[in-house]
């Protein structure tokens, strides 16, 4: 892809498809916008379509990730229940990826709404810090802090023995729900 040539339709997603396939890490649709020389909202409309094709195109805090590749290195995947403060969130999460664990997702419980789902997909200190940036630049809320601290996480691993290691690292932490 060109950042000087605009693409149109089929072929702009052919090869948003493609360069989404070829990575290794997410990338942010203002970056694929700036390639596809379009607007971010053509990009999420791109990829609304896309997703509608089946691709398992997943939108993360760092970006869009295609993720046969990121499913490939996983052997593993384990739901952990866990409650703690929004202030502890941060800690979790490094407890986790130092482990080797990539965290897929946070979900909640909701009164009105049922089970309520965000993608988190965070590997290593580095996404982690720009998860909890982005959190406290925008002010937002964490999901958990709609249920006093009580959430789900699904975690992925490369084996079983690593999603005991992080049950067990969470339970001594005291973020575990047993």
């Amino acid at each position: 892809m060109k950042g000087n040539k605009k693409l149109l339709g089929d072929e702009r997603r052919r090869q948003l498809l493609e360069l989404l396939k070829n990575r290794n890490e997410p990338v942010t649709g203002n970056e694929l916008a700036r390639i596809a020389n379009v607007s971010r909202q053509v990009i999420v409309g791109d990829i609304t379509l896309l997703k509608a094709r089946n691709e398992p195109i997943i939108a993360t805090s760092q970006g869009y990730l295609f993720m046969q590749r990121a499913a490939d290195a996983v052997q593993a995947e384990r739901t952990v229940a866990c409650s703690h403060s929004p202030d502890r969130s941060e800690e979790e999460l490094n407890l986790l990826v130092d482990l080797g664990i990539t965290v897929k997702d946070v979900k909640i419980e909701h009164p009105v709404y049922g089970d309520l789902m965000a993608s988190i997909m965070v590997s290593n200190r580095r996404e982690v810090q720009q998860f909890i940036t982005k959190f406290n630049k925008t002010n937002a809320s964490f999901l958990s802090e709609l249920t006093e601290g009580i959430h789900l996480h699904t975690l992925l691993a490369r084996s079983e023995q690593t999603l005991d290691e992080a049950a067990a690292a969470l339970k001594e932490a005291g973020l575990l729900i047993q």
